[in-house]
């Protein structure tokens, strides 16, 4: 096994100062719940509870939390949650993950996402798959271009009607991703180089644009909001049928579409 994976941890760890570990106390899991709740902004009922957090730590499925590094009086400031899939598909989902205010922009859930790539890795896993809201700029940005992961599948209202304060009253339509662990693009990515979103010669692409932020939007046009989602659900629901595929993220430009490889420019 190369040591890639865990250069490129330790590189991302240094540069966020964060330290990223596997939780195994049980009052290291309730402070992992309590860490969840604030940042969904649901404290009374954290997206996933500690007992829960337990029963998947000890079913060996992955458990994580983030520390500062130079205040560890500052306590947990990062969760990442994963379960696995069927045995032979040998991956995991990833089902949770989120840091708080106290390391905003240090770039601590890249070092969360390394951190889990070189667990996997190491157990033999080479898959890892998750879903984020696709009108989310920054979350798209950071799955496609920063971890270099691709979309699978557009799934729209795919948790129903959720009640934490960052989903409320909106449809949740997800974007599944595939992190291909071992493939060049990830490997680049995790090491610091962006994947960019590249229009191949000739090709007939076109560009799903998204809001700069749907989170003020909601608050103060939740109409247009909801007009958003359903055109970019509407544009990348269409792309995806007729087999055509997404090909990267653009912060100014959104998701870039490519047709399906048979169909001419």
């Amino acid at each position: 096994m190369t040591t890639e994976p865990w250069a490129s941890y330790d590189a991302a760890a240094a540069a966020s100062r964060v330290v990223v570990r596997e939780l195994l106390t049980l009052e290291e899991l309730q402070d992992a719940a309590a860490v969840l709740g604030r940042i969904w902004g649901t404290p009374d009922n954290p997206p996933m509870s500690a007992e829960l957090l337990r029963a998947m730590g000890k079913a060996e499925s992955y458990v994580a939390g983030a520390f500062d590094a130079k205040r560890p009086e500052a306590g947990m400031v990062g969760v990442c949650v994963g379960f696995h899939s069927t045995p032979a598909a040998r991956a995991m989902h990833s089902h949770i993950a989120g840091v708080t205010d106290a390391v905003a922009g240090r770039h601590a859930g890249f070092a969360l996402k390394l951190h889990q790539r070189a667990w996997c890795l190491d157990r033999g896993i080479d898959l890892t798959e998750w879903t984020y809201d696709p009108l989310v700029s920054r979350n798209a940005y950071f799955n496609l271009a920063k971890l270099g992961a691709r979309v699978a599948e557009y799934l729209p209202d795919f948790y129903g009607s959720m009640s934490d304060a960052i989903n409320r009253g909106n449809d949740s339509d997800r974007i599944l991703v595939h992190w291909s662990l071992t493939s060049p693009e990830v490997a680049q990515a995790c090491a610091g180089s962006p994947v960019r979103a590249t229009v191949p010669p000739g090709a007939a692409a076109s560009w799903v644009q998204v809001p700069r932020d749907i989170g003020a939007l909601r608050l103060t046009d939740p109409e247009q909001a909801r007009a958003w989602r359903a055109k970019v659900r509407d544009q990348l629901v269409g792309a995806l049928d007729v087999g055509g595929h997404v090909a990267g993220f653009d912060k100014e430009r959104g998701y870039l579409v490519l047709p399906h490889e048979g169909d001419l420019s």
